[in-house]
């Protein structure tokens, strides 16, 4: 075998054996990490050896660009696909790049292992199109194989999402490939004088690190630095060898041949000695660095002068090439530090990179061009900082940066075309209410209302839809379904439109009882998707779903929740992603699935939006008070303070209402008699049925009964003291704590002690310790004992899956191989980890570690 992929054979097994079975019409996923080194790239070369004959294998890469090349990829596949595929990358168009890619690989006689090589640096478009693969992968006859360094994910990472969905796909396989055994380093030094226990001391087996470091061949002194290993094999090459691999070390990708004689004008040949050293990797369409590490570690000892010159040299030959791929040339514009090139390709390939729908490239594009601080015409520049702004919005960025950009936009448009303003006006007041500034909200919708008003039909039409909406918000339901009805008529042939104003509508027709509502959300959704609207469909799902969890039409909204997640997912947009993983949290707490609560609502922690953080902070919190853990009250301390600053019923109702279940089922809550007034005033005008009859039954608890004032709604029938009702209404929809804390309104024995049973089986030892007493004033002498949750046979309150991650975070596990040993995702161990944390009071993972010690959870060494 080949020495680069010694100890090797069961991956290339399971390679084998996964190309062999997608001939027979059973695709797979292939997910290869581990961390710089330690062989993916040399992994994926050996695949040829084992690839069928009937089997194709295809490679594309993502470089370590500034900003990622749009689908680059699935660019490197061009001259080894079909003509419809290669057409669509061309054009960008990711719905056709979609249609043509799963055409091309959906060959029965011709099965394909499609490689996509160091997906950490993939831009948004392609981690837009592997989900899909992903998600279709068994049904083709593919395998679709993902190298990534799992050590370097943040938390945020956009991978996360991808590894996510993969977790969730069938047919998944996952190779963390392992460091070379001390035997192995043995064997790769048998033909030199290096000390093989030296080298493997040194380099800890990583087989890139113990090549280069019997590269250098010196056996007294082992370089302890992949960067002196590299230095010393480079100082081997005659100058004019090494200046030409300074020249092409700049080019954080594959070099392309022409680019190659472009950049050596010498010819091909001076790459010879650099090849014959391992340095370069040369193909007749191609030249690599045999490792990207090689490549770092030349730019990393280039003077600035030098690198700046090579970039320039680098730029110099993609401008003089037509149809270059934009965003590389902005990235060497920026090496280079070209601010002229920056000006003239930037907003191109922010465009570019929108269309396919790499909205954080595009932001990142966007920044890029306007940190040049351009002397442009108003219009122009105005342009870009709207642009650069409604990016940010669709990503989530900081809210401060995005409302920042919009009024920089507003204000260059004022004094121009009343159109311009009037359209920057209405994203202003988008922009501002999800930053949380629902009065400057307000004010930027009434001033686009006002410039639009007779000038252009179908921009007021918007503005129009966009003032409904902060009436909709707010809960001011007449007002919002007159001025949407308004808008529909001036723009019921634009579909953005339509979908805008029918959204509107159908949620002011659902605080008014009106039973179009579910009809015209409907409506809303297939216009948007029909149109191709991604902002349109995405908020239609969320709004659609809230309304159907708010009426307990669980069944509903847990089908729309799968069709909008991934929906969000795939069209980038962050904020509503986050926002529908909430609506995801919101059903698991109300169905009791508490488990999900926190992974599902993680997602939405840091979101920029006071919104969509406030929801999460609610549904987080209210899970925790059921399940008696002690950081419940601080977490709905925070959210109440969110749900105030924001002002309106839909945070404010939910919060306060949380802070009245915390004062029954926590003695150290303290009242909530101030928060629950405040909440079912503002509910009275501006609520929904849902919390008012929600806020009602508080307040009775709380000892200031107001009935129920005959509401449709169960929690109103508990107002009134219909507990019976009440019980069998949430039984219906599936809200099992909910049925059993109406049981407990019973004053007989046998509906208590079916509410503590129901109570025992989803942990709700709060609750349950109150039904246990009132059993026993009942006279009931044999009260069940019930369960002994994990939360209370350790001192930290940990859930036994919670005492499970800790004690492999004790073992010096990563998330990535605690997702593999329990089965979930990286993310819901993220959540779990996060959650650990918290409980046990540390920052760090040893902290959690020493602390989860001290208390006892582990168990003591043998």
């Amino acid at each position: 075998m080949n020495a680069t992929i010694l100890e090797r054979e069961a991956e290339l097994a399971v390679l084998s054996g996964a190309a062999r079975e997608a001939g027979a019409g059973s695709g797979s996923v292939i997910l290869v990490s581990g961390e710089a080194g330690i062989g993916k790239s040399s992994l994926v070369h050996g695949i040829r050896a084992v690839l069928p004959a009937d089997g194709r294998l295809l490679v594309g890469y993502c470089d370590d660009l500034a900003t990622p090349r749009v689908l680059g990829p699935l660019r490197d596949l061009i001259g080894s696909i079909g003509t419809a595929l290669t057409r669509a990358l061309e054009r960008g168009d990711r719905g056709e790049v979609l249609e043509a890619l799963r055409a091309e690989l959906d060959r029965v006689e011709q099965p394909t292992v499609l490689v996509v090589e160091d997906v950490h640096w993939a831009d948004e478009a392609t981690l837009d199109v592997l989900r899909y693969l992903v998600r279709r992968a068994g049904r083709l006859p593919l395998v679709l194989v993902l190298t990534y360094r799992d050590d370097e994910l943040a938390g945020d990472h956009p991978l996360r999402h991808l590894l996510g969905v993969a977790s969730r796909a069938e047919r998944v396989r996952r190779l963390r490939l392992a460091r070379l055994s001390l035997a192995a380093v043995r064997q790769l030094s048998e033909a030199t004088d290096v000390d093989a226990d030296e080298v493997f001391a040194v380099t800890s087996g990583n087989p890139y690190f113990v090549t280069e470091l019997l590269a250098g061949g010196d056996a007294a002194a082992v370089p302890l630095t992949i960067a002196d290993a590299v230095s010393a094999r480079v100082a081997q090459l005659d100058p004019a060898t090494s200046a030409v691999l300074e020249r092409l070390a700049v080019v954080p990708s594959a070099v392309e041949r022409w680019l190659v004689e472009a950049l050596v004008p010498e010819g091909a040949a001076v790459l010879a000695p650099a090849e014959e050293r391992g340095l370069l990797h040369v193909t007749p369409r191609r030249v690599t660095f045999r490792h990207e590490l090689t490549r770092r570690a030349v730019v990393d000892s280039m003077p600035a002068v030098l690198r700046e010159a090579a970039n320039r040299g680098v730029l110099a030959a993609l401008l003089a090439r037509p149809g270059i791929e934009v965003s590389r040339v902005v990235h060497h514009a920026a090496q280079a530090g070209a601010r002229d090139v920056i000006l003239e390709y930037g907003p191109a390939a922010a465009r570019e990179a929108a269309d396919a729908g790499a909205h954080r490239q595009a932001a990142a594009h966007l920044r890029l061009v306007l940190d040049q601080q351009p002397v442009l015409a108003r219009q122009d520049e105005a342009e870009l900082w709207e642009r650069l702004a409604v990016e940010s919005y669709t990503i989530g960025a900081p809210a401060g940066e995005t409302v920042a950009a919009q009024r920089r936009a507003v204000e260059l448009r004022r004094g121009d075309d009343p159109r311009a303003l009037g359209a920057s006006l209405r994203w202003l007041s988008r922009i501002c209410w999800w930053a949380g500034n629902p009065d400057e909200a307000d004010t930027a919708a009434d001033e686009a209302v006002a410039v639009l008003g007779a000038v252009d039909d179908q921009l007021l039409a918007m503005a129009l839809s966009n003032k409904a909406q902060l009436h909709a918000l707010a809960g001011r339901d007449t007002e919002a379904a007159d001025l949407a009805e308004r808008a529909i008529a001036l723009g019921r042939d634009t579909p953005a439109i339509l979908s805008h104003a029918l959204n509107n509508l159908a949620m002011a027709r659902d605080r008014l009882g009106d039973p179009r509502t579910l009809p015209t959300f409907e409506e809303c959704l297939r216009v948007a998707l029909d149109a191709d609207e991604p902002e349109h469909a995405c908020r239609a799902y969320v709004n659609l779903i809230l309304v159907s969890l708010a009426n307990l039409r669980l069944d509903l909204a847990r089908g729309r929740l799968a069709e909008g997640i991934e929906f969000a997912e795939r069209s980038e947009f962050l904020m509503y992603f986050q926002y529908l993983q909430v609506a995801a949290a919101t059903l698991h707490f109300m169905t009791g699935d508490w488990d999900e609560v926190l992974p599902a609502a993680a997602y939405a922690l840091d979101a920029a939006s006071p919104p969509v953080r406030c929801a999460a902070l609610t549904v987080i919190g209210r899970t925790q008070l059921r399940r008696g853990e002690p950081s419940a009250v601080r977490t709905l301390r925070e959210a109440w303070q969110l749900a105030v600053r924001q002002g309106e019923s839909q945070w404010i109702a939910p919060a306060a209402a949380a802070l009245a279940e915390a004062s029954m089922l926590d003695p150290d809550a303290g009242s909530a008699i101030a928060e629950l007034t405040e909440a079912y005033e503002l509910a009275g005008r501006f609520g929904t049925v849902a919390e008012r009859a929600e806020l009602a039954y508080w307040l009775g608890r709380a000892g200031r009964p107001v009935g129920g004032q005959e509401l449709n709604h169960p929690y109103a029938l508990l107002a009134d003291g219909r507990w019976a009702e009440a019980a069998e209404a949430w039984r219906v929809a599936g809200c099992r704590y909910e049925y059993a804390a109406a049981l407990a309104a019973s004053t007989e024995a046998g509906e208590q002690l079916t509410a503590l049973a129901v109570l025992d089986s989803l942990g709700a030892e709060p609750l349950a310790r109150l039904v246990r007493a009132r059993l026993r004033d009942l006279g009931v002498t044999r009260v069940p004992r019930g369960p002994a949750p994990s939360t209370r046979v350790n001192p930290a309150g940990l859930t036994e899956r919670q005492v499970e991650v800790v004690q492999l975070l004790a073992q010096g596990m990563s998330n990535a191989e605690i997702a593999r040993r329990l089965v979930v995702s990286v993310r819901t161990v993220e959540s779990h980890v996060a959650a650990v944390l918290a409980k046990l009071g540390t920052h760090t993972r040893q902290g959690a570690a020493e602390r989860a010690a001290g208390l006892g959870i582990l168990a003591p060494p043998a």
